[in-house]
């Protein structure tokens, strides 16, 4: 396909998919899309033995990372912060509101022992510490996310000649990035899952394209909401290189999440994915639980913390939510949630990764023959 996106990562067709599971990182890159794994829950040891794992299971396709560096963070300037630290910040009200809300679903907070000098949550520190680790495998792409990418990220690509990608929701999000020196523009629609703007893909992408081309020329993947290869024509109709695509990944037999999420995910519908602040202080879109819903509008909740104290609290609920649910917990299953965006309710079955890119293949190569129809004489 001539795509500059084709050309800059060496690939045939421009599907990326992000993933925070090796498996479908490297599934989608030996079908002929481009794996991108999520880095930032790792350390710098345990991303090194996934990256050794997805070097000898990609059949040497390209695949990419992505980690996440918030611009904008409750201890944004501090040096030095920990996640034992931050614990001292939650209030007991949290705390409460948080135990409470589990224990009337049966379930009981464990907290999970965290090593006195690990990093606090979506630590830029560290994440630069990934990078380094990652140029010492065959990665051909750096994304980051929640703003843009620090100088040091930006000029570690250039060194490596690697592209930098970086996440956006909004038009002048867009031309600070292009004005930063980023490779290529991920342009990200409120029909997202996780943390996302305001803005629906259809209307984001042509008018980041249009706002962008007078300082420079960025290849733009559009993402949000996409789950089929038809909506990945449209997009490209539009001005877009390519699609980054993610919850499509999430109902894969290869991915992360657990069958009672996949069972869930099928069930819902496009409404039943909303944004809330529930999980990392930060707009996100999720499936709706009573999670979501106690935090956002519960009676008694104290509100969410700003990132990243929030992601103390939650990391440790979800983990016991998630542990309750496996072990035959029926009431646990009404707090199960993750990360998903609107296209969920296209989710109708769970397939394998290799074959969801597969059928983007088919579906987009209907879809210009349909468009092409529509021009024949």
């Amino acid at each position: 396909m001539k795509s500059p996106i084709c050309d800059m990562l060496g690939i045939d067709f421009p599907l990326l998919a992000f993933s925070h599971c090796r498996d479908v990182v490297a599934a989608v890159s030996r079908a002929g899309g481009f794996g991108v794994l999520g880095a930032t829950v790792h350390s710098p040891a345990s991303l090194e033995r996934e990256l050794k794992w997805i070097d000898e299971h990609v059949d040497g396709k390209p695949y990419g990372i992505d980690v996440l560096i918030p611009e904008n963070i409750s201890t944004a300037g501090e040096k030095n912060v920990t996640w034992k630290s931050l614990e001292a910040r939650v209030t007991p009200a949290h705390r409460a509101f948080t135990r409470d809300l589990l224990k009337k679903y049966g379930i009981e907070l464990k907290a999970e022992e965290v090593d006195p000098n690990e990093p606090q949550p979506f630590d830029g520190e560290t994440a630069l510490r990934l990078l380094d680790v990652s140029f010492n495998h065959p990665i051909r792409l750096i994304a980051n996310a929640l703003g843009v990418p620090p100088k040091a990220m930006i000029e570690m690509g250039k060194t490596h000649n690697v592209p930098v990608a970086a996440l956006v929701g909004a038009k002048e999000h867009a031309i600070r990035q292009v004005a930063a020196g980023v490779d290529i523009l991920v342009v990200q629609g409120t029909e997202a899952g996780g943390h996302c703007g305001e803005v629906s893909t259809l209307v984001l992408v042509p008018e980041v394209i249009k706002a962008i081309k007078p300082i420079r020329d960025v290849p733009v993947l559009a993402a949000g909401g996409i789950m089929t290869g038809a909506q990945m024509a449209a997009c490209m109709a539009m001005g877009a290189a390519g699609a980054w695509t993610g919850s499509v990944w999430l109902s894969t037999v290869e991915s992360e999440t657990s069958d009672i999420f996949r069972e869930k995910m099928i069930a819902a519908s496009s409404r039943d994915a909303i944004r809330s602040k529930g999980r990392t202080g930060k707009p996100a879109r999720q499936l709706r639980s009573v999670w979501t819903d106690a935090w956002d509008r519960g009676e008694n909740s104290p509100g969410a913390l700003p990132m990243p104290l929030q992601s103390i609290i939650s990391r440790d609920a979800f983990a016991s939510i998630d542990r309750s649910a496996a072990a035959g917990n029926a009431a646990a299953r009404d707090l199960v949630s993750y990360f998903v965006g609107q296209g969920v309710g296209l989710i109708d079955s769970v397939k394998s990764a290799g074959a969801v890119v597969q059928e983007f293949k088919e579906d987009f190569a209907d879809a210009i023959e349909r468009m092409n129809a529509l021009v024949a004489e």
